[in-house]
């Protein structure tokens, strides 16, 4: 699969729970289809919204294997693989069944704080195991360090294998360095909802979303103006959403989109721990702002 079929809108897919904290198949597939009604481009699997971190290894086959069957191959799908343990994650590249995956995303080591010869090697060991193109994931918020622009683009330029990289730095000026000087197949990929407009104004070529979970239409009509080069329409229908997307990470990720995908009746809010449902006060302005948005589109 060439790397056209990752422009657009990802979306990085919560997994819905039952109220005793197991799996729920059947609002997972209710979500993916609810997504690919929306007319987004692919969907990312155990991502940190998917709560990837709390799953077993068994669950994390449990929500693949449901995933690929619910979305019977209408879209791509990219499967989450990474950590901070260089010799597991390769262990799990060469060990896990990817039938109907059709990439991995690797996030940057956390922890460990790891220097950027330390990054630059831990990738080139994922590259030497995974039987897939990977999509690398800078995010030093999560992280604790940042991959820089340099390594980012040493990996571009050494490794095929790297078909992109998903920047969620919320550092433009870094951005627009990989932008710059990136192979020309190498995808950048907004991480941040709300700086998607921007950049993809300096090259970037879509996003991986929360709110798109939430809101695929309009998430991706935002992406497919930006797409054009209509940075007008796009920035118009991303304003709609940007105090709603404030909200979702509020007080805590994916406890703000879970809150409103059940008040869409499409999965419950429960979160594993040390997660928690979001507060009360955030809730009730998050719902209102929702429920503003549906009156103005009737």
């Amino acid at each position: 699969m060439n790397n056209k079929a990752f422009k657009g809108t990802g979306v990085a897919i919560v997994t819905p729970f039952k109220s005793d904290f197991k799996v729920d198949e059947t609002a997972l597939r209710k979500l993916v289809n609810h997504l690919i009604d929306g007319k987004v481009d692919y969907l990312v699997i155990l991502g940190t919204t998917g709560e990837s971190v709390t799953l077993t290894k068994e669950e994390k086959v449990q929500v693949t294997r449901c995933v690929i069957s619910a979305t019977k191959g209408r879209i791509p799908l990219v499967l989450g693989i990474g950590g901070n343990n260089t010799a597991e994650i390769t262990h799990q590249l060469k060990n896990t069944d990817v039938t109907g995956i059709d990439a991995i995303l690797s996030v940057s080591p956390s922890y460990n704080k790891p220097n950027q010869e330390g990054i630059y090697q831990h990738f080139k060991a994922v590259a030497e195991a995974s039987p897939l193109p990977i999509i690398l994931y800078n995010v030093p918020g999560r992280t604790g360090s940042n991959m820089t622009s340099e390594t980012t683009l040493r990996l571009a330029n050494d490794f095929k294998k790297f078909i992109g990289i998903k920047e969620a730095s919320g550092n433009i000026e870094q951005c627009m360095r990989i932008a710059k000087n990136k192979p020309n197949d190498f995808l950048l990929i907004s991480g941040d909802d709300n700086l998607t407009v921007p950049m993809m104004a300096i090259g970037a070529k879509g996003v991986i979303s929360v709110v798109a979970n939430a809101f695929p239409f309009e998430t991706s009509e935002a992406v497919r103006f930006a797409l054009k080069q209509d940075f007008e329409k796009a920035s118009a229908c991303y304003f709609q959403l940007m105090e709603i997307t404030d909200l979702l990470f509020a007080d805590g990720s994916p406890g703000g989109v879970k809150a409103v995908l059940k008040k869409l009746n499409i999965c419950e809010d429960t979160v594993r721990l040390p997660l928690m449902n979001i507060n009360k006060t955030v809730e009730e302005k998050l719902l209102a702002l929702i429920q503003k948005m549906q009156l103005a589109a009737v």
